[in-house]
């Protein structure tokens, strides 16, 4: 695995011994910055509305009856479009948030004496409120660094000799989050890494793909080269980070490892009676390749954001800008000018580092009225 993949004018930062990261409390926080005017266009790619491809779907899909439970031809369609895309036959499920996505799929991997490793800053650690352990009843999860949001294999290694015999949990899956939660995207080579690592050490690998159309839009590759021919088991594909409405999905890669998923989803509360309004958003956006266009989209318009907070006022990203978020870190004067203004953004990691997010339905506007408010604030202009 590569060690710095900073990119050109991304500045060094102050990093930890211990996980080649910034140093940081062992879960993110994420306390929200508060305006009288409110400004959530930045703030993150869960604030964004519906995008009209999938808006459209719903209405269309809002017409006469139709069989529930997912026994419709939406979600039939659904299935053989995942299919064609990632050129395999796989197992597609549909569920409602990514919490569920993730815990649900780490579930139907493990036991209860199960563990899971993944990187410290995995949102199945830091922002899904123990859901993983509480669906697999009991999995540990194994918490290793690594720069820029990737996990470290060195490391993975050491933790896995750390659990040797039957007194430890037995690692048993691999969690990858794409992009990683620092706006990183791993190459096709370093999932590769990854996947043959996880086959040495008899482990499965599970991705967290909340944001994997933002990194399928980096990277210019099809689906399966960052998925199933990487090595990658399981795959939580994110939509609502890309334009739908509270729907994402679960691909099994190997059709043996789903069995009796659909019951799982039923015990867990994510069997959605009146499926065809989830697999209606889902058909449009796989259409003509909405989804990717949108997550090209947001890429876009973090680059620009990048670029002009760089050239305007010398502030340059913490890590490189590869799929659709920035993190700057903005003295206090700055923050608060901001706060005042109405914008509002995520603290992620340290009490001065902000992370600034665009989503599919970002603007050029947008980011040229955040940049202008951070030079006039620097300047001492007033609202």
């Amino acid at each position: 695995m590569p060690g710095d993949l900073r990119g050109p004018g991304v500045r060094v930062v102050r990093q930890s011994p211990f996980s080649n990261l910034l140093t940081a409390p062992n879960a993110v926080s994420k306390c929200e910055m508060k305006g009288s005017d409110d400004r959530y266009q930045l703030a993150s790619d869960n604030t964004a509305g519906i995008c009209p491809e999938a808006l459209a779907a719903l209405e269309q899909a809002n017409v006469d009856a139709a069989s529930s439970y997912g026994d419709d031809r939406w979600t039939r369609r659904v299935r053989e479009q995942i299919r064609e895309l990632f050129e395999i036959d796989c197992e597609v499920y549909l569920v409602l948030n990514g919490t569920a996505a993730n815990a649900l799929a780490l579930a139907q991997l493990c036991q209860s004496f199960h563990s899971v490793v993944c990187h410290q800053l995995a949102h199945i650690d830091t922002d899904e409120c123990g859901a993983t352990e509480f669906f697999t009843k009991g999995s540990k999860l194994l918490l290793i660094g690594g720069p820029n949001g990737k996990i470290d294999l060195d490391q993975a290694a050491m933790i896995l000799a750390r659990q040797p015999e039957l007194h430890s949990h037995k690692p048993k899956v691999i969690s990858v989050t794409q992009a990683t939660e620092l706006g990183t995207v791993y190459t096709p080579a370093e999932i590769g890494t990854i996947g043959e690592f996880a086959k040495r050490h008899g482990l499965f690998v599970q991705m967290d793909g909340a944001r994997f159309a933002n990194a399928t839009a980096k990277i210019g590759c099809a689906p399966k080269e960052i998925s199933w021919r990487a090595g990658v088991d399981v795959l939580c594909f994110g939509g609502t980070k890309n334009g739908l409405a509270g729907t994402e999905l679960i691909i099994f890669f190997q059709k043996d490892l789903a069995t009796e998923f659909d019951y799982r989803l039923k015990q867990a509360g994510q069997l959605q009676s009146k499926m065809r309004f989830l697999a209606a958003q889902w058909s449009a956006v796989l259409t003509g390749d909405v989804w990717l266009r949108n997550a090209q989209k947001a890429n876009r318009m973090a680059q620009l954001l990048a670029e002009r907070l760089h050239s305007e006022t010398g502030i340059s990203p913490l890590f490189p800008v590869e799929a659709n978020s920035v993190f700057v870190r903005l003295e206090s004067k700055v923050e608060n000018g901001l706060r005042e203004r109405g914008w509002h953004m995520y603290q992620f990691v340290e009490p001065d580092i902000w992370r600034v997010m665009c989503s599919w339905s970002a603007k050029e506007s947008d980011a040229n009225d955040f940049v202008s408010d951070v030079v006039c604030i620097r300047r001492g202009l007033s609202l």
